[in-house]
């Protein structure tokens, strides 16, 4: 197999898409990019080492969640300026996306580190298409808060919306 190759010969920082339920959704390119990334950034470095596992894919790892993604994050920064190749995953899906990555992928723009989006899972967009309802235009919300007052104002805030609203829950 080829390494890859970075834009440039600069490091990147790949966003990998893992499964929602299903290990065989891992696209051949994301197991590809997941075994010659020299770390792994994840939600939950158990979570994504049992995906790993699955395909006999070794590498470092670095937890990048909600709670230290600020700190994380520089500590990316600096691997990616030294010429590493990361990926970032989430425990299901796409990092940024209701998950941590929205920071560190904010961090590498601003540093201008290539940034490559691998595809895969998603929640809302399966829900969307088979639940039957009108498609042609959405808003995706994500998740509601969890304080009861705050989601209330929330919810108060979208009901007049004519398009098909997607809350996370």
């Amino acid at each position: 197999m080829q390494r890859i190759k970075s834009f440039e010969s600069k490091a990147i920082l790949y966003v990998v898409a893992t499964p929602i339920g299903n290990l065989k959704e891992l696209s051949p390119r994301a197991q590809e990019i997941l075994s010659q990334a020299d770390y792994i950034a994840s939600e939950d470095t158990r979570t994504t080492a049992s995906l790993l596992h699955q395909f006999n894919i070794h590498k470092p790892s670095i937890a990048c969640h909600e709670h230290n993604e600020q700190e994380a994050s520089q500590k990316i920064i600096e691997l990616l300026e030294e010429g590493k190749v990361i990926a970032l995953t989430s425990d299901a899906g796409y990092p940024g996306i209701s998950d941590p990555g929205a920071i560190l992928i904010k961090h590498c723009i601003q540093h201008d580190i290539p940034v490559s989006i691998i595809n895969g899972s998603n929640a809302f967009i399966p829900a969307l298409i088979g639940s039957g309802i009108d498609t042609s235009h959405f808003y995706f919300h994500g998740f509601l808060n969890s304080k009861r007052s705050t989601r209330r104002r929330e919810l108060e805030e979208h009901k007049s919306r004519k398009e098909t609203i997607i809350f996370y829950e």
